[in-house]
């Protein structure tokens, strides 16, 4: 009998043990979300394109017209294609847009391309008052003269105009007047465009320096054999050291001097130059500048 109870408590014992050793049970993990970090864009709205006054003037869907920013108005003698590329770019075409001011935005097409840029780059219209992106867009379309800055703008809006010459007049008189001849038509033709153009950018801005780049296009069909590019500041600003070029300044007035390397210029063909500043506030861009005492164009 003792034998017999030992054994079923050795049973027992075992039977408790193999289901202690059983594996529990695990309980699945908790999935943890990662954050996320979503920015989304401010201060721009989605609109529809209903209409397409010029190269840089539409109407949207809510009846608003608006210019867009940073482009100068058509050249008369590219307006028609100016339009053209604007229908085909933003017409009936949703795009995004940034008020600046009243009637002038920004303009995004839905791809994030800045139109913009685009119109400058394909020469479509020029930039008005550009630097940085812009600047390069509007040089990269002259060098390759495309849109406006080939034939036949050339890159300026040259039109003629002859006035038509007044009708002859007739006087009724008994005694006999001698004939008067009308005068010949008045031509009145538009300057010709200037054979330079310069970009001005801001490579680097810090408290009281920054760091600018000149670069000079010969527009002309004649290369440039020596040149002296003069320009002034408006808001106090000194040149420190430039390169390229030679420098000399008398109060807001300077004066740069192609050195032996950079004298010479091709049709076509451009220089470039750069120089350290020192400014302290306002930092705005000189709004002319001459080449050799002609004005040149300036973007």
């Amino acid at each position: 009998m003792l034998r017999k109870s030992l054994s079923f408590l050795l049973v027992l014992l075992a039977c408790a043990c193999t289901v202690e050793g059983q594996s529990r049970p695990v309980a699945d993990p908790v999935q943890v979300r990662q954050p996320t970090l979503v920015n989304e864009a401010t201060g721009d709205v989605s609109a529809l394109v209903r209409a397409v006054i010029d190269g840089r003037t539409v109407e949207l869907d809510t009846g608003q017209r608006v210019e867009v920013s940073l482009l100068a108005p058509p050249a008369d003698c590219w307006a028609a294609a100016a339009r053209t590329f604007a229908e085909k770019a933003l017409l009936a075409k949703p795009v995004r847009v940034s008020s600046l001011t009243p009637g002038e935005v920004n303009l995004r097409l839905e791809d994030g391309t800045d139109y913009a840029l685009l119109a400058v780059r394909e020469g479509v219209l020029r930039a008005q008052a550009a630097a940085g992106a812009l600047a390069d867009a509007e040089l990269g379309a002259a060098r390759e003269d495309r849109g406006l800055w080939g034939a036949p703008c050339n890159g300026m809006d040259v039109t003629t105009t002859t006035a038509a010459p007044p009708p002859a007049q007739r006087v009724e008189s008994s005694k006999s007047l001698p004939t008067t001849t009308p005068p010949p038509p008045v031509v009145t033709t538009t300057p010709s465009p200037p054979p330079c153009a310069v970009a001005y950018r801001l490579d680097g801005q810090w408290q009281d320096g920054f760091q600018g780049k000149i670069t000079i296009r010969n527009t002309g069909g004649a290369a440039i054999n020596g040149w002296t590019l003069k320009w002034s500041f408006a808001d106090g600003q000194t040149v420190r050291q430039m390169w390229n070029a030679s420098v000399s300044q008398r109060g807001p007035a300077v004066t740069a001097t192609g050195v032996e390397y950079t004298r010479s210029i091709s049709p076509r063909g451009e220089v470039e130059i750069g120089f350290l500043g020192s400014a302290r506030g306002r930092n705005t861009a000189p709004a002319s500048f001459t080449l050799n005492g002609t004005a040149c164009a300036t973007s």
